[in-house]
């Protein structure tokens, strides 16, 4: 055989390789889980053999976590070249392992979001079969979903886990069903209200900085102003939800003491700003910089939030079927063992790291074409969004959150160059009998004029009003630039389905694993 043909055999099962190092991988920590539990002795003084099924289901289920929902995170970042994947991997299994070994709660409920009766269940045993359904089924489609490179809701998987093996189990009265109506409006809510966030925050950069004549003048009033409130959004998301376990603060506490660190963080980076700034030509590719540092900032506290929230999304379960195994009852709060949490920190970290990339660039570049300022906007409605739907009790997921945020910043772009489209064709309508040079002329300067000057040079035109001819051909040509597409309608399409049948697909799963467990346990 040739050296050629080699090179190309190698080539050819290059990527096969790399499968299946990640799979090796992610099997080893699942023996590992193995080894470790059949070594923990309950309260009866013996091995439970569904402790160690429950947690292998757990670490399984992290993995999963690691893989999907670590990307809402971090993909902004990588999208907009803030971060490269590398790094983006690296940080946010740092500050998830950290959120959740730090800050992760100490007890967690043992029913998500009260959406069954567990008096309903009464035996301990199907209780334990039930939750360990749910989580089987959660990670199923939280894995399949991966695999489509769909970014979905972790709480919705495990919602629809449990109400589709609570109902297997008892019947349908012992769903919540007030509860399950909220958590389908959230299907609506999260993304509608972090798009519109996200959408508001991009639109002030643009009328603040970058529709101005001098940016550099404009950026150094604005940027030092938007990371202040980054730093208020943050802190306080941070000690309402990041730090339960250290401090328990109420929500006027908590928005006071974000207000202090924002007006600290304010006074510190308006110099340092003005320094950067000062270097800089006018262009926007420049002032997207002054976003980065910012930005990488955003990622690692995301990252850490949700580490000390979501963990909880796999290991919760099994601290429930830890809880039931132990004292042979059913509570609806339950503790977490320090084992338990590290099995979920080290299961999400790992998870990132062998298959998160995938929906990392999902959500950071096959949605819409993102840079330093959109994905600031992205980030800031996914700290203010949870900040005021916590205060608001809505039921709010932070994976459309994000991705809402995402198609936000693309719509409102899309909605921008239309209009831009449709002004540019009003120029070449009215501009008096002018030659192609003058028009062109024109467009140019209306192109770099401030936003005020625009609406002032198309006023003009309006009132000179004379038309000129433009041929069917012309116009046609121009419709088409309004109908310019800078979301992926294809990912929309599919993230959004993706969305709807969470809940039902993991609760018919859930459903199907707990008829199947039941007819393996029962004698």
């Amino acid at each position: 055989m040739e050296l050629k043909d080699i090179n190309e055999l190698e080539n050819a099962t290059s990527r096969g390789r790399k499968e299946m190092f990640r799979f090796g991988t992610a099997m080893l920590f699942i023996v590992l889980i193995l080894l470790f539990t059949s070594n923990i002795n309950i309260g009866t003084g013996t091995v439970s053999v569904e402790l160690v099924v429950a947690a292998m289901i757990g670490g399984y289920m992290a993995l999963n976590i690691g893989a999907n929902d670590v990307a809402n995170n971090v993909g902004p970042a990588v999208g907009s070249k803030a971060l490269t994947l590398t790094g983006a991997i690296i940080l946010a299994a740092i500050f998830e392992s950290a959120g959740a070994l730090i800050a992760g709660g100490e007890v967690v409920s043992t029913i998500k979001k009260g959406i069954i009766d567990p008096a309903m269940v009464g035996d301990p045993q199907t209780f334990i079969w039930l939750m360990m359904a749910a989580l089987l089924a959660g990670a199923l489609w939280l894995n399949l979903a991966t695999a489509l490179g769909a970014p979905v809701s972790t709480t919705h998987s495990i919602v629809g886990g449990v109400l589709g093996a609570g109902i297997a189990a008892a019947g349908w009265s012992i769903a919540n069903w007030d509860k399950m109506g909220a958590i389908a409006a959230s299907w609506i809510i999260s993304p509608v209200i972090g798009g519109m966030i996200a959408a508001g925050f991009l639109m002030w950069i643009k009328r603040s900085i970058t529709y101005k004549e001098d940016m550099v003048e404009a950026a150094k009033k604005t940027v030092p102003l938007l990371i202040a409130i980054m730093a208020w959004a943050f802190s306080t998301y941070l000690i309402l939800k990041g730090l339960k376990k250290v401090w328990k603060p109420d929500f006027m506490t908590a928005l006071l003491v974000g207000l202090a660190i924002a007006t600290i963080v304010y006074l510190s980076v308006k110099p340092m700003i003005a320094r950067q700034a000062a270097k800089m030509q006018s262009t926007k590719a420049n002032i997207n910089t002054l976003f980065t540092i910012p930005l990488i900032f955003a990622a690692a506290l995301l990252s850490f939030a949700h580490g000390a929230n979501d963990v909880a999304n796999a290991v919760g379960p099994l601290a429930a079927i830890h809880d039931a195994l132990q004292s042979n009852e059913i509570h609806g709060k339950a503790e977490i063992p320090i084992w338990i949490m590290v099995i979920g920190a080290i299961g999400i970290s790992l998870g990132l790291l062998l298959f998160g990339p995938k929906l990392i660039r999902t959500v950071g570049s096959e949605i819409t074409e993102l840079d330093q300022m959109r994905a600031f906007s992205i980030a800031m409605a996914a700290a203010i969004t949870v900040i005021v739907a916590s205060q608001l009790g809505l039921p709010v997921s932070s994976t459309h959150i994000a991705v809402g945020g995402i198609f936000g910043v693309g719509f409102l772009r899309e909605y921008l160059k239309r209009n831009y489209a449709k002004a540019i064709e009003e120029i070449k309508e009215h501009h008096q009998g002018a030659d192609e040079h003058e028009v062109n002329e024109f467009i140019n300067r209306f192109s770099k004029a401030s936003l005020d000057e625009k609406k002032y040079m198309l006023a003009q035109l309006k009132e000179k009003k004379a038309e000129i001819e433009l041929s069917k051909k012309e116009r046609k040509s121009l419709n088409k630039v309004y109908q310019k597409e800078l979301v992926k309608r294809s990912a929309f399409l599919k993230i959004v389905a993706a969305w709807v049948i969470t809940v039902p697909a993991s609760a018919i799963l859930a459903a199907i694993i707990f008829f199947a467990i039941r007819g393996m346990m029962l004698p």
